[in-house]
């Protein structure tokens, strides 16, 4: 029997198509509540072109600060990503090499 399950962001723009508000709720993650969000990255892989498409919005209440923590946060998860899909133990570990190098520069 398959289970089907849902991952739904709400984005409130302002009258110039920029992020006010994002939020964020998923069936299956046990959340009684929308969660409120500054920023969101999404990487969808598409089946017949074979290419990444992307979307990248954050709020303008998101500090710069925020934004290179959130950098930093996303390349670390997605060397963990890219170990645990591939196997691939060295580039994962020159990827988390980066993101202390990325890290030592942003916030040093």
């Amino acid at each position: 029997m398959s289970k089907s399950s849902e991952i739904k962001f709400n984005v409130t723009l302002d009258e110039n198509q920029v992020p006010e508000k994002i939020s964020w709720h998923a069936t299956d993650a046990g959340m009684d509540k929308e969660l409120d969000s500054k920023a969101i990255m999404i990487s969808v892989f598409d089946t017949d072109s074979e290419e990444t498409l992307r979307m990248d919005l954050w709020t303008k209440e998101m500090r710069v600060d925020e934004m290179k923590r959130f950098f930093h946060q996303t390349i670390v998860s997605m060397a963990d990503t890219l170990q645990r899909a591939t196997n691939e133990d060295k580039m994962a570990a020159d990827m988390r090499d980066f993101a202390q190098h990325f890290g030592k520069e942003m916030f040093d």
